[in-house]
Parts: C-alpha cells; structure tokens; sequence
C-alpha cells in the first residue's frame, strides 16, 4: 500500500510560511496580526488533520468490516 506524503509536505509548508509572516509581523511591530496569522494558521493545519484522521477510521472501517 503507497503512503501518501503530499499531507505532510501540506502541513510543513503551512508552518514554515505561517513562522515566516509571523517573524515579518512581529519586527514591524504588528504583534497582533503575528498572532492572528499563527491562529489561522494552527486552525487550517487543524482542519487538514481531522480530515485525514476522518480518512484514517474510515479505512479501519472497512478493514475490519464494520460498514
């Protein structure tokens, strides 16, 4: 069975640009919008992983029969 990297790749890309614009923010001086920026950040990362946590029980599912 092939594993499916894009997701990771997804996820590290998110994190490395959202620590990016967080740094630019918070040198400006903008420290409010760097922290907005890592909230939105934290909650699309989040979003991905329930989807691939949905897919993940999904295959258990119909591994063990259970639909």
């Amino acid at each position: 069975m092939p594993y499916n990297v894009d997701a990771i790749f997804q996820i590290a890309g998110i994190g490395i640009i959202v620590a990016m614009l967080h740094t630019v923010l918070k040198q400006m001086g903008k420290e409010e919008y760097a922290h907005w920026v890592t909230l939105i950040g934290f909650i699309v990362v989040l979003f991905m992983v329930v989807v691939l946590v949905e897919d993940l029980f999904q295959t258990i599912k119909n591994v063990f029969l259970f639909s």
